[in-house]
């Protein structure tokens, strides 16, 4: 892998999406992995337990999706600046993104530890399920400020093209999620037996982890991008950030927020079915994270080119990001159908559950292809500065189609098969939407880009 640097040509076409977008999958991959061993690891302790792993993992989940969103503003600056070659710029901008995830970090982790229970009971959780995930959540939050520091400096890099420190960074921190994991739910090696805590533990401590190494790296200078003092203030810059993430940001929450109204629909159903919920997304979260690599490799180089003034490449990058996404979500969405029971059954001993993931995987598997658009299109819009339209889509979408046709089926009585059913229709309609945007050309003029942020 050819790490970009300073005077070195922009990848392109689709050899230049794959470059950039292995490293990211395989970060994704083993974050996937790590997810599922902790699923797995509480597994023997009851649907209970899964169901506030899961939880964990959905706040953990909302807690990425805002940072993502407003970092997607950082991607689109620093890849911008460093297609055009302004060296200073990229630094500065990479120093006050560190600045933002930290201080979003922080107050996230106190809400988040302060309002754990109101927040499981949102999720409309019950007894045991209730007070496991609560738990959870008040063991993992403080944890949650080296987890944006971690996001805010992998974004950074990426917006670059440096792509092999993120990896190296993620390959790290999932070996000791996985290790501590199991240390604490089991009790080894002299520590108490914690339980469905000890996995929330596990994970916080790779963050930490994670976030300590990049530092050192950063404040070293062993990074493509130098050190620039984190003490300043610039508020320019960093409305500059927001004005760009803020769509992004809101396109987050508008989803995050439609998912949560899904997940509490799918609660009403019972454990069983919350549980196969959770277990069927993080089976199949092996095949999605393929495409969140393609949408970064998308997003730098559509960003890039926009900087260096070619619109040509940074148009074939984003359909060159969405065929190569496509064809490999496609593949690994059939591989997962087709051992679904056994997967499902890897995860958990319990008929109902087992019945209801399966489902749930063909369901979502057959969407791939469609999921793999909204990714891979979705992340290039982004990267050039188009943070409103993703935004538009997903609240028509999600909102709109999805939930709604969930609620209208819930209120007939339809089974939890047919709550699953309506996901279908939100990704058909988003994919002809992103196709339409991306064929319009309007995205290239999104970000008024003057060169001096």
């Amino acid at each position: 892998m050819e790490v970009l640097t300073e005077g070195s040509k922009i990848p392109r076409g689709s050899l230049g999406v794959w470059k950039l977008a292995w490293p990211s999958i395989i970060t994704n991959l083993f974050y996937a992995t790590s997810s599922i061993i902790a699923i797995k690891v509480v597994g023997n302790l009851g649907p209970d337990a899964i169901a506030a792993a899961v939880t964990g993992q959905r706040v953990t989940f909302i807690v990425q999706a805002i940072l993502t969103g407003v970092l997607a503003g950082s991607t689109a600056l620093i890849a911008r600046n460093w297609g055009a070659k302004n060296y200073a710029e990229v630094s500065i901008y990479f120093t006050r993104t560190i600045q933002l995830v930290l201080f979003i970090s922080f107050i996230t982790a106190i809400l988040i530890w302060q309002f754990a229970e109101p927040l499981v009971r949102f999720f409309g959780l019950k007894g045991n399920a209730l007070y496991l995930s609560t738990e959870y959540l008040k063991a993992i939050s403080p944890f949650f400020i080296g987890f944006g520091c971690v996001m805010g400096l992998t974004t950074g890099l990426r917006g670059v093209g440096d792509v092999i420190t993120p990896l190296f960074i993620g390959i790290i921190m999932n070996i000791f999620a996985v290790f501590f994991m199991f240390v604490f739910v089991n009790g080894w090696l002299g520590f108490p037996e914690y339980g469905v805590k000890g996995a929330a533990l596990g994970n916080g401590l790779s963050f930490v982890i994670g976030a300590l190494l990049l530092a050192v790296f950063w404040l070293s200078n062993q990074l493509l991008v130098s050190y620039s003092s984190i003490f300043k203030l610039d508020i320019i810059r960093v409305r500059n950030i927001f004005k760009v993430g803020l769509p992004s940001a809101l396109e987050q929450i508008v989803f995050q927020i439609g998912i949560t109204a899904f997940l509490i629909l799918v609660a009403l159903y019972g454990t069983e079915a919350y549980a196969a919920y959770g277990i069927g997304v993080q089976i199949l979260s092996f095949s999605i994270v393929i495409g969140f690599g393609f949408s970064i490799a998308g997003a730098t180089l559509v960003g890039q080119h926009l900087g260096a003034d070619d619109q040509s490449q940074a148009k074939r990058a984003g359909w060159g990001a969405m065929r190569l996404s496509i064809i490999s979500m496609t593949f690994f969405g059939i591989l997962i159908a087709l051992f679904a029971e056994t997967l499902s059954r890897f995860m958990i001993d319990n008929d109902e559950v087992v019945r209801l993931s399966v489902i749930f995987i063909w369901l979502l598997g057959s969407m791939q292809p469609l999921m793999a658009i909204e990714f891979s299109l979705g992340g290039s819009l982004r990267g050039a500065g188009d943070t409103k339209t993703p935004l538009v889509i997903t609240l028509t979408c999600l909102l709109f189609i999805r939930v709604l046709l969930a609620l209208i089926f819930y209120s007939l009585n339809a089974s939890i098969e047919i709550i699953f059913s309506t996901l279908v229709a939100d990704y058909v309609v988003k994919g002809f939407l992103y196709i339409a945007r991306f064929r319009s050309d309007r995205w290239m003029n999104s970000l008024k880009f003057k060169g001096d942020h």
